[in-house]
């Protein structure tokens, strides 16, 4: 992700050459190097009794589609496609072709429009969905396939000696259409490890270009990611991909952990919007990643971009941007931050002096994000140093008693009611004229 030139933004140019979060990674650590995989969204379709399901494997497409509120158009399709593509994510994965004949013809829509990122398309490890995934033309097709005890028994019935046959000749199928393949195993986590390994191990053998993990339920934590993607790093000689779901609050946690034991995909969507809580979001790994790896991060994706998908898949599903997310911690927890370079809380015991560090920015400069800092004065618990930056920027003459007499008028107004910023320059230019 690339950063921005920000005048106002000084504190930028203090930031040392490699983040002091950027730790000395194991041989196997993939922090460096990792792709990105966004979910297309698309609604979640009931298969026939006995087959698979797969609900949420990816980003911004699949994923999002099985968000409650999501009705995607081919036009909205097509838009989040171009800017994902835009901002760098290495493959969009699209909702099944088999779903639906509209995904169908979707599928072969974006196919066409000849995106930098490779498009793929997630379908049941069986013959005939595979067949219906190449006919539209995709860049890989993703396989998937219940592996523990739970969705074998009650999803499709089938015993791990007939899943790895199956897996083999439709791997073997897609490889011999020059297309890329994936295979994940579904519910990963709660699958018998040595059944997966043994799994992984014969289609690493048939050619997979990639093998998934799939924390479908959002249980596992970032030592059970760990350990898993270690030691299947072992056992295959391919690319792994991670899917995680966030239902326990892990998802950026256990994706981080998983590029650290050697993974190389992960499986992402924008705001993480998808099946219950969703997967691991977007602009949150980026905001992991820019600190983590941030030479790799800012070079390889658009941060600045960032925001208006966001603003965009936000508005088709009629959500409002969540509280975690960059665009609040930047611009609407006001509080926290300060017009040119450094940063502050609305407290007056914190204000003085965090005003005046202006070289230690905080963890994020939101420059890379083509986002501003400001501080907020329209607090009961705004200090008198705050108040001066602002006034500052108003162009206005004013002494510190006067900024202390005028801040006592803001906190006067900010105990009877909520202020806006109009509210508070008004009180400013009122007190400047009446001198």
């Amino acid at each position: 992700m690339c950063g921005t030139e920000n005048g106002t933004a000084g504190a930028a140019a203090h930031l040392p050459a490699s983040s002091p979060y950027s730790q000395v990674q194991d041989y196997i650590s993939q922090v460096g190097r990792y792709k990105i995989i966004e979910k297309k969204a698309s609604r979640r379709v009931n298969p026939p009794a006995k087959q698979d399901i797969r609900y949420a494997f990816a980003a911004a497409m699949l994923t999002c589609a099985q968000f409650a509120n999501a009705f995607f158009t081919t036009e909205n399709k097509i838009k989040i496609a171009t800017m994902l593509s835009d901002f760098g994510v290495d493959y969009i994965e699209l909702t099944s072709p088999v779903s639906s004949p509209q995904s169908y013809e979707d599928c072969k829509t974006i196919c066409k429009l000849g995106l930098k990122a490779k498009i793929l398309t997630h379908v049941r490890c069986n013959m005939e969905d595979a067949k219906k995934a190449v006919e539209c033309g995709v860049d890989g097709v993703d396989l998937v396939i219940g592996t523990s005890s739970f969705l074998r028994e009650y999803s499709h019935g089938k015993s791990m000696e007939l899943i790895q046959k199956t897996a083999i000749e439709v791997i073997e199928f897609v490889k011999s259409k020059g297309i890329e393949v994936r295979f994940s195993s579904e519910d990963s986590f709660r699958s018998d490890l040595v059944d997966i390994l043994t799994l992984y191990k014969a289609v690493d053998k048939a050619g997979v270009d990639r093998v998934g993990v799939a924390d479908t339920v959002g249980g596992a934590t970032p030592r059970m990611v760990y350990d898993l993607v270690r030691t299947l790093r072992g056992v295959v000689g391919c690319d792994i991909e991670t899917h995680f779901h966030d239902d326990t609050g892990c998802a950026v946690a256990n994706a981080l952990t998983a590029l650290e034991g050697g993974a190389t995909h992960v499986d992402v969507s924008v705001l993480g919007i998808g099946e219950r809580n969703g997967i691991t979001p977007l602009g949150a790994l980026m905001a992991r990643m820019v600190v983590t790896s941030p030479e790799y991060t800012k070079s390889k994706y658009k941060l600045i971009q960032l925001k208006a998908i966001e603003e965009y898949v936000a508005s088709v599903v009629q959500v409002n941007i969540p509280v975690n997310t960059l665009k609040h911690y930047i611009i609407k927890k006001k509080k926290l931050m300060l017009p040119s370079s450094s940063s502050t809380t609305q407290s007056p015991d914190f204000a003085p002096s965090r005003t005046r560090l202006e070289s230690t920015p905080r963890i994020i400069d939101p420059a890379i994000f083509g986002l501003t800092r400001y501080i907020s004065i329209t607090s009961r618990i705004t200090g008198w140093n705050a108040v001066k930056s602002r006034v500052q920027q108003l162009g206005l003459d004013l002494t510190d008693d006067q900024i202390k007499e005028v801040t006592a008028k803001i906190k006067q107004m900010a105990d009877i009611r909520p202020l806006a910023i109009d509210d508070t320059d008004s009180i400013i230019h009122s007190y400047h004229l009446s001198l």
